[in-house]
Protein backbone atom coordinates (compact mmCIF):
# COMPACT_ATOMS: atom_id res chain seq x y z
CA UNK A 1 0.00 0.00 0.00
CA UNK A 2 2.71 2.44 -0.88
CA UNK A 3 3.61 3.74 -4.28
CA UNK A 4 1.50 2.18 -7.00
CA UNK A 5 3.20 -0.37 -9.23
CA UNK A 6 3.18 0.75 -12.88
CA UNK A 7 2.60 -2.85 -13.98
CA UNK A 8 -0.51 -3.19 -11.82
CA UNK A 9 -3.96 -2.63 -13.21
CA UNK A 10 -5.31 0.84 -12.49
CA UNK A 11 -8.60 -0.72 -11.41
CA UNK A 12 -7.16 -3.39 -9.09
CA UNK A 13 -8.30 -3.17 -5.43
CA UNK A 14 -4.73 -2.76 -4.17
CA UNK A 15 -4.04 0.06 -6.60
CA UNK A 16 -7.31 1.77 -5.62
CA UNK A 17 -6.45 1.63 -1.92
CA UNK A 18 -2.93 2.95 -2.59
CA UNK A 19 -4.50 6.09 -4.07
CA UNK A 20 -6.93 6.86 -1.22
CA UNK A 21 -4.85 9.17 1.02
CA UNK A 22 -7.53 9.80 3.64
CA UNK A 23 -8.23 6.10 4.10
CA UNK A 24 -4.49 5.43 4.39
CA UNK A 25 -4.09 8.24 6.94
CA UNK A 26 -6.93 6.82 9.05
CA UNK A 27 -5.23 3.41 9.05
CA UNK A 28 -1.93 5.02 10.09
CA UNK A 29 -3.63 6.98 12.88
CA UNK A 30 -5.33 3.83 14.19
CA UNK A 31 -2.02 1.95 14.25
CA UNK A 32 -0.22 4.81 16.00
CA UNK A 33 -2.96 5.06 18.62
CA UNK A 34 -2.32 1.42 19.46
CA UNK A 35 1.41 2.10 19.53
CA UNK A 36 0.94 4.70 22.28
CA UNK A 37 -0.97 2.20 24.40
CA UNK A 38 1.47 -0.68 23.84
CA UNK A 39 4.48 1.62 24.28
CA UNK A 40 3.16 2.80 27.62
CA UNK A 41 2.51 -0.79 28.75
CA UNK A 42 6.04 -1.76 27.68
CA UNK A 43 7.65 1.11 29.60
CA UNK A 44 9.78 -0.35 32.39
CA UNK A 45 9.74 -3.80 30.80
CA UNK A 46 11.43 -3.18 27.44
CA UNK A 47 14.19 -0.51 27.29
CA UNK A 48 13.40 2.18 24.67
CA UNK A 49 16.34 1.60 22.32
CA UNK A 50 15.82 -2.17 22.46
CA UNK A 51 12.15 -1.78 21.57
CA UNK A 52 12.89 0.63 18.76
CA UNK A 53 15.70 -1.52 17.35
CA UNK A 54 13.64 -4.72 17.43
CA UNK A 55 10.64 -2.88 16.00
CA UNK A 56 12.44 -1.68 12.89
CA UNK A 57 14.60 -4.76 12.39
CA UNK A 58 11.54 -7.02 12.36
CA UNK A 59 9.59 -4.57 10.19
CA UNK A 60 12.45 -4.53 7.69
CA UNK A 61 12.51 -8.33 7.55
CA UNK A 62 8.73 -8.44 7.10
CA UNK A 63 8.67 -6.28 3.97
CA UNK A 64 12.04 -7.29 2.51
CA UNK A 65 10.67 -10.24 0.46
CA UNK A 66 8.06 -7.93 -1.11
CA UNK A 67 10.47 -5.02 -1.58
CA UNK A 68 13.51 -6.90 -2.88
CA UNK A 69 12.81 -6.61 -6.61
CA UNK A 70 11.98 -2.92 -6.27
CA UNK A 71 15.06 -2.30 -4.10
CA UNK A 72 17.36 -3.88 -6.71
CA UNK A 73 15.80 -1.75 -9.45
CA UNK A 74 15.98 1.46 -7.37
CA UNK A 75 19.40 0.92 -5.78
CA UNK A 76 21.27 3.15 -8.22
CA UNK A 77 18.79 5.98 -7.56
CA UNK A 78 19.10 5.45 -3.80
CA UNK A 79 22.90 5.63 -3.99
CA UNK A 80 22.63 8.89 -5.88
CA UNK A 81 20.53 10.40 -3.06
CA UNK A 82 22.12 8.51 -0.18
CA UNK A 83 22.45 11.59 2.02
CA UNK A 84 18.74 12.41 2.18
CA UNK A 85 17.85 8.72 2.53
CA UNK A 86 20.12 8.30 5.57
CA UNK A 87 18.84 11.56 7.06
CA UNK A 88 15.23 10.38 6.73
CA UNK A 89 16.19 7.05 8.31
CA UNK A 90 17.82 8.75 11.28
CA UNK A 91 15.04 11.29 11.89
CA UNK A 92 11.81 9.46 11.11
CA UNK A 93 12.86 5.94 12.11
CA UNK A 94 15.70 5.88 14.64
CA UNK A 95 15.42 9.18 16.52
CA UNK A 96 11.67 9.81 16.66
CA UNK A 97 10.62 6.38 17.83
CA UNK A 98 13.41 5.92 20.36
CA UNK A 99 12.64 9.31 21.89
CA UNK A 100 8.93 8.43 21.95
CA UNK A 101 9.52 5.22 23.93
CA UNK A 102 11.97 7.02 26.22
CA UNK A 103 9.39 9.73 26.88
CA UNK A 104 6.74 7.16 27.78
CA UNK A 105 8.94 6.07 30.68
CA UNK A 106 8.66 9.53 32.22
CA UNK A 107 5.24 10.96 31.34
CA UNK A 108 1.53 10.16 31.33
CA UNK A 109 -0.60 9.22 28.35
CA UNK A 110 -2.72 12.41 28.64
CA UNK A 111 0.34 14.60 28.25
CA UNK A 112 1.64 12.74 25.18
CA UNK A 113 -1.76 12.87 23.50
CA UNK A 114 -1.99 16.60 24.09
CA UNK A 115 1.50 17.15 22.73
CA UNK A 116 0.91 14.90 19.72
CA UNK A 117 -1.93 17.18 18.70
CA UNK A 118 0.67 19.89 18.03
CA UNK A 119 2.30 17.84 15.25
CA UNK A 120 0.48 19.73 12.44
CA UNK A 121 1.95 22.97 13.77
CA UNK A 122 5.51 21.57 13.62
CA UNK A 123 4.84 20.31 10.10
CA UNK A 124 3.55 23.75 9.09
CA UNK A 125 6.66 25.47 10.48
CA UNK A 126 9.05 23.07 8.72
CA UNK A 127 7.03 23.38 5.49
CA UNK A 128 7.41 27.15 5.66
CA UNK A 129 11.15 27.02 6.48
CA UNK A 130 12.17 24.33 3.99
CA UNK A 131 9.62 24.55 1.20
CA UNK A 132 8.15 28.03 1.53
CA UNK A 133 4.67 26.50 1.84
CA UNK A 134 2.28 28.56 3.97
CA UNK A 135 -0.86 27.34 5.68
CA UNK A 136 -4.02 28.84 4.26
CA UNK A 137 -6.46 30.49 6.67
CA UNK A 138 -8.85 27.59 6.12
CA UNK A 139 -6.16 25.02 6.94
CA UNK A 140 -5.14 26.92 10.07
CA UNK A 141 -8.79 27.16 11.15
CA UNK A 142 -9.30 23.44 10.57
CA UNK A 143 -6.24 22.58 12.65
CA UNK A 144 -7.43 24.85 15.46
CA UNK A 145 -10.93 23.33 15.36
CA UNK A 146 -9.64 19.75 15.49
CA UNK A 147 -7.27 20.68 18.33
CA UNK A 148 -10.23 21.99 20.33
CA UNK A 149 -12.01 18.70 19.69
CA UNK A 150 -9.01 16.75 21.00
CA UNK A 151 -8.95 18.88 24.14
CA UNK A 152 -12.68 18.31 24.69
CA UNK A 153 -12.12 14.53 24.57
CA UNK A 154 -8.95 14.42 26.66
CA UNK A 155 -10.23 16.81 29.33
CA UNK A 156 -13.69 15.20 29.48
CA UNK A 157 -15.41 18.36 28.36
CA UNK A 158 -13.87 20.51 31.11
CA UNK A 159 -11.40 22.81 29.34
CA UNK A 160 -10.56 24.45 32.68
CA UNK A 161 -8.72 21.22 33.61
CA UNK A 162 -6.04 22.25 31.10
CA UNK A 163 -4.54 24.58 33.72
CA UNK A 164 -3.94 21.63 36.06
CA UNK A 165 -1.74 19.65 33.67
CA UNK A 166 1.90 19.40 34.78
CA UNK A 167 4.58 18.83 32.18
CA UNK A 168 7.79 16.97 33.01
CA UNK A 169 11.00 15.51 31.57
CA UNK A 170 9.08 13.05 29.40
CA UNK A 171 7.04 15.86 27.85
CA UNK A 172 10.19 17.71 26.84
CA UNK A 173 11.61 14.55 25.28
CA UNK A 174 8.36 13.90 23.41
CA UNK A 175 8.21 17.49 22.15
CA UNK A 176 11.71 17.08 20.70
CA UNK A 177 10.52 13.82 19.07
CA UNK A 178 7.56 15.62 17.47
CA UNK A 179 9.79 18.39 16.12
CA UNK A 180 11.95 15.69 14.53
CA UNK A 181 8.94 13.87 13.07
CA UNK A 182 7.62 17.13 11.63
CA UNK A 183 10.96 17.55 9.85
CA UNK A 184 10.79 13.96 8.58
CA UNK A 185 7.23 14.47 7.32
CA UNK A 186 8.21 17.48 5.22
CA UNK A 187 11.48 16.03 3.91
CA UNK A 188 9.77 12.86 2.64
CA UNK A 189 8.71 15.08 -0.24
CA UNK A 190 12.42 15.38 -1.14
CA UNK A 191 12.92 11.61 -1.32
CA UNK A 192 14.16 10.21 -4.63
CA UNK A 193 11.58 8.90 -7.11
CA UNK A 194 11.63 5.27 -5.98
CA UNK A 195 9.01 2.66 -5.17
CA UNK A 196 7.37 3.01 -1.76
CA UNK A 197 8.56 -0.43 -0.67
CA UNK A 198 12.14 0.44 -1.62
CA UNK A 199 11.91 3.59 0.47
CA UNK A 200 10.38 1.76 3.42
CA UNK A 201 12.78 -1.18 3.52
CA UNK A 202 15.83 1.06 3.19
CA UNK A 203 14.76 3.53 5.90
CA UNK A 204 13.62 0.74 8.25
CA UNK A 205 16.90 -1.15 7.87
CA UNK A 206 19.12 1.92 7.92
CA UNK A 207 17.29 3.30 10.95
CA UNK A 208 17.82 0.03 12.82
CA UNK A 209 21.53 -0.02 11.93
CA UNK A 210 21.93 3.56 13.17
CA UNK A 211 20.55 2.44 16.54
CA UNK A 212 23.22 -0.24 17.09
CA UNK A 213 25.71 2.01 18.99
CA UNK A 214 22.91 3.19 21.32
CA UNK A 215 21.69 -0.39 21.68
CA UNK A 216 25.14 -1.56 22.80
CA UNK A 217 25.30 1.25 25.36
CA UNK A 218 21.80 0.40 26.62
CA UNK A 219 22.57 -3.31 26.97
CA UNK A 220 25.60 -2.42 29.09
CA UNK A 221 23.83 0.14 31.28
CA UNK A 222 20.28 -1.18 31.74
CA UNK A 223 18.62 -4.54 32.48
CA UNK A 224 18.06 -6.64 29.38
CA UNK A 225 14.50 -7.28 28.17
CA UNK A 226 12.97 -10.45 29.57
CA UNK A 227 11.85 -12.98 26.96
CA UNK A 228 8.28 -13.48 28.11
CA UNK A 229 5.00 -13.62 26.19
CA UNK A 230 3.92 -10.06 27.01
CA UNK A 231 7.19 -8.50 25.83
CA UNK A 232 7.31 -10.61 22.68
CA UNK A 233 3.72 -9.77 21.77
CA UNK A 234 4.34 -6.06 22.37
CA UNK A 235 7.42 -6.18 20.15
CA UNK A 236 5.58 -8.03 17.39
CA UNK A 237 2.68 -5.56 17.50
CA UNK A 238 4.86 -2.46 17.17
CA UNK A 239 6.80 -4.10 14.33
CA UNK A 240 3.73 -4.98 12.26
CA UNK A 241 1.15 -2.24 12.79
CA UNK A 242 2.65 1.15 13.79
CA UNK A 243 5.82 0.35 11.81
CA UNK A 244 5.20 -1.62 8.63
CA UNK A 245 1.56 -0.75 7.98
CA UNK A 246 1.39 2.79 9.38
CA UNK A 247 4.57 4.09 7.76
CA UNK A 248 3.70 2.69 4.35
CA UNK A 249 0.29 4.36 4.60
CA UNK A 250 1.63 7.67 5.89
CA UNK A 251 4.51 7.96 3.39
CA UNK A 252 2.17 7.21 0.49
CA UNK A 253 -0.36 9.77 1.74
CA UNK A 254 2.26 12.52 1.96
CA UNK A 255 3.22 11.70 -1.63
CA UNK A 256 -0.40 12.10 -2.71
CA UNK A 257 -1.54 15.22 -0.85
CA UNK A 258 1.53 16.79 0.80
CA UNK A 259 2.64 17.11 4.41
CA UNK A 260 0.44 20.07 5.39
CA UNK A 261 -2.78 18.37 4.31
CA UNK A 262 -1.75 15.01 5.83
CA UNK A 263 -0.64 16.44 9.19
CA UNK A 264 -4.14 17.24 10.58
CA UNK A 265 -4.80 13.49 10.73
CA UNK A 266 -2.52 13.35 13.77
CA UNK A 267 -5.50 14.77 15.64
CA UNK A 268 -7.32 11.51 14.87
CA UNK A 269 -4.72 9.52 16.86
CA UNK A 270 -6.05 10.50 20.33
CA UNK A 271 -9.59 10.04 19.04
CA UNK A 272 -8.80 6.44 18.13
CA UNK A 273 -7.02 6.10 21.48
CA UNK A 274 -10.22 7.10 23.24
CA UNK A 275 -12.24 4.62 21.17
CA UNK A 276 -9.78 1.86 22.09
CA UNK A 277 -10.15 2.70 25.77
CA UNK A 278 -13.93 2.41 25.38
CA UNK A 279 -13.73 -0.91 23.52
CA UNK A 280 -10.86 -2.63 25.36
CA UNK A 281 -10.95 -1.02 28.79
CA UNK A 282 -14.73 -0.93 29.24
CA UNK A 283 -15.05 2.85 29.53
CA UNK A 284 -18.48 4.27 28.70
CA UNK A 285 -18.94 6.88 25.94
CA UNK A 286 -20.10 10.29 27.14
CA UNK A 287 -21.55 13.38 25.47
CA UNK A 288 -18.13 15.04 25.41
CA UNK A 289 -16.86 12.12 23.29
CA UNK A 290 -19.50 12.81 20.65
CA UNK A 291 -18.85 16.56 20.67
CA UNK A 292 -15.08 16.07 20.53
CA UNK A 293 -15.28 13.54 17.70
CA UNK A 294 -17.48 15.89 15.68
CA UNK A 295 -15.06 18.80 16.15
CA UNK A 296 -12.01 16.70 15.28
CA UNK A 297 -13.52 15.20 12.14
CA UNK A 298 -14.83 18.57 10.97
CA UNK A 299 -11.46 20.21 11.57
CA UNK A 300 -9.56 17.45 9.78
CA UNK A 301 -11.96 17.63 6.83
CA UNK A 302 -11.49 21.39 6.54
CA UNK A 303 -7.70 21.38 7.03
CA UNK A 304 -7.00 18.52 4.62
CA UNK A 305 -9.02 19.86 1.69
CA UNK A 306 -7.16 20.88 -1.43
CA UNK A 307 -6.56 24.66 -1.39
CA UNK A 308 -8.50 26.56 -4.01
CA UNK A 309 -6.41 27.73 -6.95
CA UNK A 310 -5.94 31.47 -7.26
CA UNK A 311 -7.64 33.10 -10.25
Amino acid sequence: MSASDPTASATSPGNWVANQPYLLLCVAALCWAGNAIVGRLAAGHIPPVTLSFLRWSIACLIILPFAWKHLKRDWRTIRGRLGIMIFLSVTGIAAFNTLQYWALEHTQALNTLLLQSATPLFVAVWSLILLGVRLTLIQAGGIALSLIGVLVILLHGDLSALTGIMFNKGDIIFTVALVIFGLYSVLTLKRPPIHGLSFAVFTFGCGAVCLIPLLIWELMSRPVMELNAANLLATLYVAVFPSTLAYLCFNRSVQLIGANRAAPFFHVVPVFGTVMSIVFLGEHPQLFHVIGFALVLTGVFVASRRPAKAG
